[in-house]
């Protein structure tokens, strides 16, 4: 069975860091772990393939800034045949404590832009998502300033686990489906 696993994020050196790109560095520390090698993707972003439990898993990294993913996201869809029940989308979530996830089988785009986007390009919200904590913003923070800002040095334990347990979780998606992840990590 094929599989889109997306990552949202922004590209350049500028936002690699960024709480926004929680996305990107899932499917980076993913990449790492099954040996993936990236290629680009129609001027869009870069993807790589690999087999995960069995299943093809095409990876995507959109590089059409995190307001226009979808473009990215439902190009690879469309030109691979995978359908929108196959695809699964990583993202920041600010409403999450850093090192926090969260799983969904489906359901609105909760004021994340980029999956706003994907929703909008593939025409459903029956979209798996991992939602990857970023949070809590300051109260009289400015939520943009926010998420384009670095992780402290004191969140990167958290982050490193909450990396771990997002390749853990991806890996039980693809082993045993999205309501084993869900009960493991929710």
């Amino acid at each position: 069975m094929q599989y889109l696993l997306a990552g949202l994020g922004n590209p350049g050196t500028q936002y690699e860091h960024t709480r926004h790109n929680a996305g990107f560095m899932v499917l980076d520390h993913a990449a790492r772990q099954w040996g993936a090698e990236w290629k680009a993707w129609q001027n869009m972003g870069v993807y790589a393939k690999v087999s995960v439990a069995g299943c093809e898993v095409f990876l995507l990294k959109p590089s059409t800034y995190m307001n226009e993913s979808g473009r990215a996201v439902s190009s690879l869809a469309r030109f691979y045949k995978i359908p929108p029940q196959n695809c699964l989308v990583c993202f920041d979530d600010v409403s999450l404590n850093v090192g926090k996830l969260r799983i969904r089988k489906n359901g609105s785009a909760g004021g994340q832009k980029g999956m706003k986007s994907v929703i909008e390009q593939l025409g459903t919200q029956d979209i798996a998502r991992l939602r990857v904590g970023i949070g809590p913003k300051p109260e009289k923070f400015d939520l943009a300033n926010f998420v384009l800002s670095n992780f402290p040095k004191a969140d990167a334990p958290l982050l490193e686990e909450a990396l771990n347990h997002a390749v853990e979780a991806l890996e039980i998606f693809f082993k045993d489906g999205i309501e084993k992840a869900m009960n493991r990590f929710n």
